[in-house]
């Protein structure tokens, strides 16, 4: 599927109505924090023949503390809406206003959305019936 087809499906539905679905790998730190694993090469023969043996398999994407928080969030079940109001309940002091918390959380997704990260279950619906 592509960008204008994706864009489209997007505009047609509300944003906090979107149930987001991780596309990458994660690891959990001792600290709590979250690392994204973002593959070097995708292709098997690429990583097979140009993948360095003394170099990571993978490139870390470190998370904040809220970052990570909603990164592990992401079951494939919750919506936006119900991700931001989790994050309101964690983080009383931090995210007083709703309509802020809103902004904070869509604009994060969004920064995962277009870099691959995650999708949404009603794009994968729309690729799968396709």
């Amino acid at each position: 599927m592509n960008f204008f087809e994706r864009r489209k499906i997007l505009k047609e539905v509300n944003y906090l109505d979107l149930i987001p679905v991780r596309m990458m790998e994660s690891e959990t730190l001792e600290s709590g924090r979250v690392d994204v694993l973002l593959p070097r090469f995708k292709h098997p023969v690429l990583k097979k023949t140009l993948q360095p043996h003394w170099k990571p398999e993978h490139i870390r994407i470190h998370l904040d503390e809220s970052g990570s928080l909603i990164w592990n969030s992401i079951d494939g079940l919750l919506s936006v809406r119900e991700l931001c109001l989790f994050v309101e309940d964690v983080y009383p002091e931090k995210f007083t206003d709703p309509e802020e918390t809103i902004k904070r959380v869509t604009q994060f997704l969004s920064l995962l959305y277009q870099e691959r990260y995650i999708s949404f279950r009603q794009i994968m619906k729309e690729e799968h019936a396709q």
